[in-house]
């Protein structure tokens, strides 16, 4: 898998920006753009491998050109990501047309959430921490997800039906009952960085669950 953008067979759609011509892709997001969402970012490209999706992260104060600490390559490995793949990848300070862009974008935190959202309001409803992701997402049967994704018939519609279905469980799946951040690893021992992996795991779960019951 080449660079720290990746290719990878599956297509996302949009609700509000129309995007024809643009190649469908997931956007991972925390602060520096170096320890969480390339964590992210590399596991969800492993893990959607085949599949043709763009997966891609920034950071809001991206330390831009800065490549992954070696606390966050290792488990990065340990998970089941290529050396090449996250030793490869570079910080990006997040844009508004990366977010215009974007099909789903799943942020680290809540303030991550609302300075993507304050970038490009229309993407509100595409615009989920990955912990509510795997909250939302878990209260979906495969049932619901496949149902969803049959209201649509081409690929990135489908989709979108899915990912809307998904927002839609805001107002209907239980609240957390904590704070659904990833905490921050910078910096930090080993341990801080396996913690902050196992927050983020379940969330990433759930995306390939959905883009799966999509695109299956």
């Amino acid at each position: 898998m080449p660079g720290s953008q990746f290719s990878l067979a599956g297509l996302f759609g949009s609700t509000t920006d129309s995007l024809p011509e643009a190649q469908p892709n997931i956007l991972t997001v925390c602060t520096g753009n170096i320890c969480r969402s390339p964590l992210a970012e590399t596991l969800l490209a492993t893990h959607l491998f085949g599949l043709d999706l763009r997966v891609h992260s920034a950071g809001t104060q991206a330390l831009v050109g800065h490549g992954m600490p070696p606390h966050a390559r290792e488990i990065a490995e340990q998970e089941g990501v290529a050396a090449g793949l996250s030793q490869a990848h570079q910080a990006r300070l997040l844009t508004e047309s990366m977010m215009r862009d974007a099909d789903l974008i799943l942020t680290m935190t809540e303030e991550h959430s609302n300075h993507a959202v304050q970038l490009r309001p229309s993407r509100l409803h595409r615009t989920f921490t990955v912990r509510e992701f795997a909250r939302l997402a878990g209260s979906l049967t495969d049932a619901e997800l496949h149902r969803a994704a049959g209201s649509a018939q081409a690929p990135r519609m489908r989709l979108s039906a899915v990912l809307q279905a998904v927002a839609d469980q805001r107002g209907l799946a239980p609240r957390a009952v904590e704070s659904e951040d990833v905490i921050d690893p910078y910096r930090q021992s080993p341990a801080v960085y396996r913690q902050a992996a196992d927050q983020m795991l379940p969330g990433l779960g759930q995306v390939e669950r959905v883009v799966r019951a999509a695109l299956g």
